[in-house]
């Protein structure tokens, strides 16, 4: 490798000024996220005492993300992907102000309003992020990218979460709307800095073939849907990656019903314990998030996402297993902390992988439709769990959810495995 090639090789995606104004808008709204994500439930649980109504909240955010999620793909493949995020963040921003008229039980009706206009404008800027990136960076250092954003997504977990909790206790339902609602402005004015190669711009605009002022006007939305489905079915390894991906969440969503429960009822902890826990995830992925950036690509995608999924769901099995031995909720907290590493891996590693094999002009349609094949099979998950807990117990339930991380590694490894060197000399 020649100096140069090397000195390229080292250089940290941030050090690009486009991609370090993508990575800092989203690391403040990612913090301003997680402070509503936590206090708004802490409102609306004091506000009514009623878990059964806490909960209908998640439903109004999930609604959306599966009915509008392959709308929003569709209109980030014909938009500015930059103005797209400008845009929604300030739509986002405005909003969010009719929270500020929730006083009551009686006016929940306008968070409910509220939480499904978020989420519908999330499912547009989640796939306008990841088709923005391979714009902003070279081929070999998307997989460092990704991990940048890992580890900017953990740190606003890490710091947004505790001041959710203390920011709806002293400053109530208004102040986190307040701060929220800035962080999404701030992350509009870091977006709109942006300027994006006009290199890259040319080549996503023509990547299928197609002249650009041709697409941009091509009127139907259905005809644009199904050429995304067809991408993926044609594209090798594409349907498997969002296939495995998605089969994933099944277990995401069992964890998201039991963990509370293993942690209360089988541990026999507090409230605290349960937000201890789970907060703590955070320092791994970003040990993960740093490691893998600092390798540049050196280690294959499909590496990542298999053995990733593998030793995640290892460590998962372990720690249900384990509660038969111990209580010890430190013991707990180690697990998750450890846990956090292979959780990014395989993120990134997923991720990296979709935007180095899919056209640049299908990005948001392919994005759009593996994030709505995931919280389709996310809430099978929760449902599986919810109706066989009580029948089955909490224990057999989790080690379910353990062994399909390791079933979806097992198959990464195998269905992933086409010409992972690439045309380029790079492992993909």
């Amino acid at each position: 490798m020649s100096p140069g090639a090397a000195a390229s090789a080292a250089r940290s995606p941030l050090r690009r000024r486009p991609f370090a104004l993508l990575w800092a808008g989203a690391l403040v709204s990612d913090l301003g996220d997680w402070m509503l994500l936590i206090g708004l439930p802490v409102f609306v649980f004091q506000l009514t005492g009623s878990a059964l109504t806490t909960s209908t909240v998640f439903v109004a955010e999930l609604i959306p993300a599966l009915i509008l999620g392959q709308v929003g793909g569709v209109l980030v493949d014909r938009w500015d992907r930059r103005r797209i995020l400008v845009v929604a963040s300030l739509l986002q921003a405005v909003l969010l102000l009719p929270l500020l008229a929730v006083d009551s039980a009686d006016r929940l009706w306008i968070v409910y309003l509220v939480a499904a206009a978020q989420s519908a404008l999330a499912r547009v800027c989640s796939p306008a992020t990841a088709a923005l990136i391979p714009a902003l960076v070279p081929r070999d250092e998307l997989a460092s990218a990704n991990a940048m954003n890992a580890v900017g997504a953990s740190l606003a977990r890490l710091a947004g979460s505790p001041l959710g909790g203390l920011a709806v206790q002293l400053l109530g339902l208004g102040g986190i709307v307040v701060l929220d609602a800035a962080t999404f402005v701030v992350s509009a004015l870091f977006v709109a800095a942006i300027r994006v190669p006009a290199a890259a711009a040319t080549s996503a605009s023509v990547a299928d073939g197609a002249p650009g002022p041709a697409r941009a006007v091509r009127p139907h939305l259905v005809a644009d849907w199904v050429d995304g489905l067809r991408t993926i079915l044609r594209t090798p390894r594409l349907g498997p990656a969002i296939a495995i991906g998605a089969a994933s969440q099944v277990a995401q969503g069992i964890f998201v019903v039991l963990f509370v429960v293993f942690v209360l009822d089988v541990l026999r902890a507090d409230g605290a314990a349960v937000g201890l826990i789970r907060g703590v995830q955070a320092i791994g992925g970003i040990a993960a998030g740093i490691g893998i950036g600092m390798l540049h690509g050196r280690v294959s995608n499909r590496a990542l996402v298999g053995w990733g999924f593998i030793v995640f769901g290892a460590i998962a099995l372990l720690t249900w297993n384990l509660s038969a031995v111990t209580d010890a909720v430190p013991v707990y907290v180690l697990l998750f902390m450890i846990v956090g590493v292979p959780a990014v891996a395989t993120s990134v590693g997923l991720q990296s992988l979709i935007q180095a094999i899919t056209p640049p002009s299908h990005l948001g349609r392919v994005f759009a439709a593996f994030e709505t094949g995931a919280g389709a099979l996310q809430a099978v998950g929760v449902v599986i769990a919810g109706a066989l807990a009580d029948r089955l117990g909490v224990l057999p339930i989790l080690n379910v959810q353990g062994s399909i991380y390791v079933l979806c590694g097992a198959a990464a490894l195998v269905f992933l495995r086409e010409r992972d060197a690439g045309r380029t000399g790079r492992a993909t």
